[in-house]
């Protein structure tokens, strides 16, 4: 079972690395060729709102609900019981989904003056940002078909093809922004078309894998099946629990607004580069977990799932701290070397290197949370996190209150982090209390060893990196080839230190799995 889960995670985190290296490449693209200006800022909230939702429906509330049954369904019913779950499930989200794409279409200068309220200083970035929603909001129903259709594949053990798919929809962007925004009268709108490209192109590609497996539903309309009642009874209180940060991050922007222009772009390239760890790790690990928690819950082995979430937790830990580390030490060089070019000014370096530092304190946290919201969510207890949810977003507001005068756009960023700190502790303390997740053995020799690499893998960053004006001086073979070897040699530093710790990370794992 070991070397199983270890491949299953590696193969999702070697497709998400593949596709966030070209959803790096297509920020570089659009920073330059946009650059961090008030059109720009319109187009990041028509995108964020539906990819709140998406987030919010497909890979939050609606996966964690929806796989716990599904495996359930497959452990316990035949064949023809779970295909007509599939079908039951897929007519319904796409009636849901549907209707709410409609209304929004027709609502959306309301939605942007709720979520992005100081755009109604300028009436022309305003009227931009409700035009762009109209043409990205249907996203939201391809892309929670998508989804749906990952989290059937996933529940098979079959990663790859929904791990892969949002290559498309960096392609997308891609594309549109180099062929057609040179055609429009006002460009920026053609990253909004390419949106919605994007989410047609990533359900189609689900279809061959569906078909294959032969599940590939039948959309009908019924409410009152009981499994699609179980879903919808776990996925309706579990839309904040699972889906706070994102909550926190689009707080974030309706604070934003307020201030100086640019603001939100400096915050969406900060919020880009933390998902890119994020998205290799946290989520890389989530996506496995998730379906092995729900079927050793369903199949009554408490002692495999504690030692899993044991295994799953410090592979967050071994990874996410150096991340984390490595982006707040190299904010700046990551910012100049991806982005200082075209329309990404000087400033734009600075501001978005700020951001990036103090999200990047909140990094492990952020992937915590999926490891640990799953643990709750594999038992079909909504209950527990959506209270804890509640708690964290309470204190983001406070704080965003508390740092957005003094700190700006970094204290937004800032609020948010430390919320997710807060979400993630209290996660954990009451898993520990219900003993629900024992920690295995050697947790502290594990700690210590930890802290130590981590020194020293600073100790090497501060002293290789050369100073901020020197990097904006260089040409950009220069900036990429430092960065690389500061990267490989912090990650050889970290790596090779634990070994002579005594870490033996492949002992662990089969130790925490077994």
């Amino acid at each position: 079972m070991s070397k199983k889960l270890f491949k299953s995670t590696s193969t999702v985190s070697l497709m998400t690395l593949i596709s966030r290296i070209l959803g790096l490449i297509r920020d570089i693209v659009l920073a330059a060729l946009f650059g961090a200006v008030s059109g720009f800022d319109a187009f990041i909230v028509a995108l964020k709102i539906p990819n709140f939702l998406r987030r919010l429906f497909a890979e939050g509330a609606f996966s964690q609900a929806f796989v716990p049954v599904l495996s359930e369904y497959k452990t316990k019913e035949e064949h023809f019981a779970v295909q007509r779950l599939v079908s039951y499930v897929a007519g319904n989200l796409m009636a849901v989904l549907l209707a709410i794409s409609i209304i929004a279409s027709l609502a959306a200068p309301a939605i942007i003056y709720i979520f992005a309220h100081g755009f109604a200083a300028d009436p022309s970035q305003l009227e931009l940002a409700s035009q762009m929603l109209r043409i990205t909001f249907p996203y939201i129903l391809f892309i929670s078909l998508t989804a749906f259709a990952g989290g059937i594949l996933n529940s098979y053990s079959i990663f790859a093809p929904s791990a892969i798919t949002p290559v498309l929809f960096n392609l997308s962007l891609i594309g549109c922004a180099l062929f057609l925004a040179p055609h429009l009268s006002e460009p920026v709108k053609a990253l909004a078309y390419a949106v919605l490209i994007a989410g047609i192109l990533q359900l189609a590609f689900q279809f061959p894998f569906l078909k294959k497996l032969k599940m590939l539903p039948k959309p009908q309309i019924n409410f009152r099946d009981p499994g699609v009642k179980k879903v919808l009874r776990l996925m309706l209180p579990a839309l904040l629990g699972s889906s706070v940060a994102q909550i926190s991050l689009l707080v974030d922007t309706l604070f934003a607004s307020f201030l100086v222009s640019g603001s939100i772009s400096w915050l969406y390239y900060s919020d880009r580069l933390m998902g890119f760890p994020l998205g290799i790790i946290g989520v890389a690990l989530a996506t496995v977990i998730l379906p092995h928690l729900a079927r050793t819950y369903a199949e009554n082995s408490p002692n495999v799932f504690s030692d899993t979430l044991d295994w799953a937790i410090r592979s967050v830990l071994l990874f996410g701290i150096p991340s984390a580390l490595g982006l707040a030490l190299l904010a700046g060089p990551l910012m100049v070397t991806l982005f200082h070019y075209g329309q990404f000014s000087e400033v734009a370096v600075l501001k978005s290197s700020g951001s990036l530092m103090a999200y990047a304190l909140g990094l492990p946290a952020f992937m915590m949370v999926k490891i640990i919201a799953s643990a709750y969510y594999a038992r079909q207890d909504v209950r527990t996190p959506v209270k804890i949810a509640l708690i964290a977003l309470l204190a983001n507001l406070i704080l965003n209150f508390a740092f957005i005068l003094p700190l700006a756009h970094v204290g937004l960023a800032l609020a948010t982090s430390l919320a997710s700190l807060l979400n993630v502790a209290l996660l954990t303390i009451l898993l520990l209390q219900r003993k629900i997740y024992i920690p295995a053995p050697g947790w502290t020799i594990f700690l210590l060893r930890l802290t130590l690499a981590s020194i020293i893998m600073v100790v090497f960053i501060y002293y290789f990196n050369p100073a901020l004006t020197q990097w904006f001086k260089w040409h950009l073979s220069q900036r990429i080839f430092t960065l690389f070897i500061i990267i490989t040699g912090a990650s050889a530093t970290y790596f090779g230190s634990l070994g002579l710790l005594g870490m033996r990370w492949e002992r662990k794992q089969k130790r925490a799995i077994n």
